[in-house]
């Protein structure tokens, strides 16, 4: 608890950076102790970086999720096992029952969403550090106000029962249950904070339920301006984000409502796919983490930076966007040979855009040239004036190709049909590999 208190104090008093050099020198600093560390007590890592120098961090190889699952056993530093851990994590997933532990580490298992779970593991004192980081970032007011946090997870976990400590009250929702059954428990709890995908937030204020949180954190998913402004409107506040994943707590939200990177806690780099528009893939590293280093860790996700300064003068670079996975970029035949990469992004705001008249939508890409549309409206069907849905959003998307130079793709649309649950939802995704 001291370490999460401690942790807590530093990160919303303590590190105040003037200039972005500050910052990166503070990391430099960071770094050079932890990759030394990590060197000395980490089979993989010690082998992986053979002939490189350290101090030229920028430049050690990349590693990704493949690669830390197929190195699990040499990369950690408390000599867990792979097929132990993921015994545990399986385990706790079937009986619903997320407290065991490997050794005294947390052992969780990532949603899996491209088909490849993922394993991490945390150590109490890593655990509890996480637990301040959080609480800095998202808690409204002081630590000493009486919280009542509503979380909604496709799996529970000792990391996050870590933030239910004394006037912190946490509630944590399984995603596998009914709505009626959460639209009840929230009721009665009456939740300060109120933590979900966006998926089960809409379900939530479309439930009507009873509630009036201080602060709701969309987590999870991707949270598109058609949700956003749903849950918004439902519950009077707007909607803050956090990017966390398997591979740590990566960014949240300002007062002002950006979204920074919490580069007080990792370092990211970015692998820009597109500079001109800001789209990047970030590589990231964690100087915190010992159990389980992530050093130079390739995420499969594109981000896209925010351009214009944030009115909370935070150094901390600003995203304008998490976009969702490199894999769910739409892949098209190019006019000159080729393919052509559509950005998720470009595809959400032109079905989106097409008609004030839809509500839900969700964009599925079957192969090279076939793309089913699902959408669900105000009036089914049908926008003001007697234009279909279906006509507005094709004309949305054949200019969007004709833009992008790409070979107009067969579409076929279908009611929207998605339940929130423990299966996140993605907006657009594509279903083939190419």
């Amino acid at each position: 608890m001291l370490t999460a208190l401690w942790t807590y104090l530093i990160t919303k008093y303590g590190r105040r950076f003037r200039t972005r050099a500050a910052l990166e020198a503070w990391q430099a600093r960071q770094l050079r102790r932890h990759l030394r560390w990590v060197a000395a007590h980490s089979p993989f890592y010690r082998r992986h970086w053979a002939g490189h120098d350290l101090t030229d961090w920028q430049t050690l190889p990349i590693i990704d999720k493949d690669l830390m699952m197929a190195e699990f056993d040499a990369l950690n530093t408390r000599g867990i096992r792979r097929a132990e851990a993921l015994a545990v994590a399986k385990q706790a997933e079937a009986s619903r029952n997320f407290t065991p532990k490997l050794q005294g580490v947390t052992v969780g298992l990532s949603s899996g969403t491209s088909g490849n779970h993922g394993l991490f593991l945390v150590s109490e004192r890593e655990r509890m550090a996480w637990a301040g980081a959080v609480l800095a970032k998202l808690l409204p007011g002081s630590i000493r106000e009486p919280h009542r946090i509503a979380f909604f997870l496709r799996a529970s976990s000792n990391l996050y029962d870590s933030v239910g400590q004394g006037r912190l009250r946490f509630a944590f929702f399984d995603l596998l249950s009914p709505l009626a059954a959460h639209c009840e428990r929230l009721a009665a709890l009456q939740p300060t904070i109120l933590v979900g995908p966006p998926s089960m937030l809409r379900a939530l204020a479309e439930a009507g339920v009873p509630i009036r949180p201080r602060k709701v954190i969309s987590v999870a998913e991707v949270l598109e301006p058609i949700d956003e402004a749903v849950i918004s409107r439902a519950f009077g506040v707007p909607v803050h984000q956090v990017y966390q994943c398997t591979e740590g707590f990566l960014g949240a939200t300002c007062a002002h409502g950006t979204l920074h990177l919490n580069e007080d806690v990792v370092v990211i780099q970015k692998e820009y796919l597109d500079q001109s528009l800001g789209k990047f893939v970030p590589i990231v590293t964690d100087f915190a983490r010992t159990t389980q280093p992530i050093i130079r860790y390739r995420l499969n996700d594109i981000l896209t930076e925010r351009r214009a300064p944030c009115p909370c003068g935070s150094v901390f670079t600003a995203i304008e966007r998490i976009e969702g996975r490199c894999d769910d970029q739409i892949l098209l035949p190019g006019r000159d040979g080729g393919l052509v990469t559509v950005f998720a992004d470009f595809i959400s705001r032109a079905v989106a855009g097409a008609s004030p008249g839809i509500t839900e939508f969700q964009v599925v890409q079957h192969g090279p040239t076939a793309i089913t549309v699902h959408l669900s409206g105000s009036k089914p069907g049908v926008v003001a004036g007697g234009e279909p849905l279906t006509t507005a959003v094709t004309a949305a998307l054949t200019a969007l190709w004709a833009r992008l130079g790409a070979l107009p793709p067969t579409l076929t649309f279908a009611p929207y049909q998605f339940q929130p649950g423990p299966r996140k939802l993605r907006r657009v995704e594509r279903r083939f590999t190419p």
